[in-house]
């Protein structure tokens, strides 16, 4: 296992508590739900397998990949949320398609097994061809599509954004069993290409106005969508309107209320422009949103009446991010690369105007 203490933040007995947390709430199937008796989706319940990759816990990290694959429909795609008995709803969302390419790559990078690389490639590469099936010339990727087939009218710079680094994520899976997609790579840089070109205000329409939301703000620097030169201009512009001093990251730029994963990816975000010392001081705010009894992290939290927001709940996606960002500061496991490391991932080449409209 690779829980390390984040010295004077959080020790590696209470990190650990937090592993062991998800791990409680996982269903014999293997899938995770947000908490007990709610949903899952294929992005979170990924996000907490890396989790439980980064805690030890492999045997149950590799029932969550095998409840994926059990759930996959035969287009590529999954649901975008499941009960334990059935589908709650069948939209298709891509980014939460693409994602549990990242979380094959966690794997690798954790315990270097091409076996279940291999394995799993099936998966993957099904998985991200239906995504890019939702690109559009342009390069940003529709958000959707109904179970019928019909795309959604509309992209999301936080979803594309994540797409990007799903991509880089899959070329790396490629690479390691020898496989050429070429076409991935050029469907990558068109993305990336799209979203720089947004961020500088060229391409003011590819991506659906959601200023109002955290991760718009922060998502293609977490990722590294974004050249090193543009992203703490980035992170600048965004500071004054979602972080609360000493309590964290709004979810949302008119309410009060912070949400500790958006925190601990913003920490990230932070980290990657190697802003360590507000990537620290974020990471700390969550502590008040621990619940020391168990481990687990309450979802978000109001101020100035500290209430919890939803009320009372307790999420496996946010103890997830928390575990993440606490391994991305340390440097403990191989897999925190991907967040601090642009040398990580297989690099995106870079395209002109004219390359990406064609």
């Amino acid at each position: 296992m690779w829980v390390n203490d984040v010295t004077g933040l959080l020790s590696a007995v209470e990190l650990t508590e937090t592993v062991d947390a998800i791990a409680d709430w996982q269903l014999p199937s293997g899938m995770i739900p947000w908490f007990p008796g709610g949903h899952a989706d294929p992005w979170n319940h990924t996000e907490a397998a890396m989790a439980l990759l980064i805690g030890g816990r492999r045997d149950l990290a590799e029932r969550a990949f095998d409840w994926l694959v059990a759930r996959q429909r035969a287009d590529g795609a999954w649901h975008r949320y499941e009960l334990a008995e059935r589908v709650e709803e069948d939209k298709l969302d891509a980014n939460v398609c693409a994602y549990p390419a990242v979380g094959v790559w966690y794997h690798w990078a954790c315990h270097g097994d091409r076996g279940f690389v291999e394995t799993l490639w099936p998966t993957i590469e099904r998985a991200i061809d239906f995504v890019l099936g939702l690109q559009t010339r342009r390069g940003e990727v529709l958000w959707a599509r109904h179970a019928d087939g019909t795309p959604w009218p509309y992209a999301l710079l936080t979803g594309s954004s994540s797409i990007s680094l799903s991509l880089r994520c899959a070329l790396a899976l490629a690479r390691i069993l020898g496989r050429e997609r070429p076409d991935w790579e050029l469907a990558a840089a068109r993305l990336v290409h799209t979203i720089r070109a947004h961020v500088a205000g060229h391409a003011p329409d590819a991506f659906a106005p959601k200023n109002r939301w955290a991760m718009d703000w922060y998502y293609p620097v977490l990722v590294g969508a974004l050249a090193p030169a543009e992203r703490e201009g980035r992170m600048a512009s965004g500071a004054a309107r979602f972080v609360l001093d000493d309590r964290g990251v709004r979810c949302v730029s008119d309410q009060p209320w912070v949400t500790a994963a958006e925190t601990c990816e913003c920490a990230l975000a932070y980290l990657r422009t190697g802003d360590r010392e507000r990537a620290e001081a974020l990471f700390a705010s969550t502590r008040a949103l621990r619940e020391d009894t168990t481990g687990h992290y309450h979802t978000g939290l109001v101020f100035p009446r500290r209430a919890t927001f939803p009320d009372g709940e307790r999420s496996t996606y946010t103890a997830a991010a928390v575990i993440l960002c606490a391994d991305a500061l340390v440097g403990a496991s191989p897999a925190s690369r991907l967040w601090t490391d642009d040398d990580a991932m297989p690099a995106v080449f870079d395209l002109d105007d004219e390359q990406a409209a064609g």
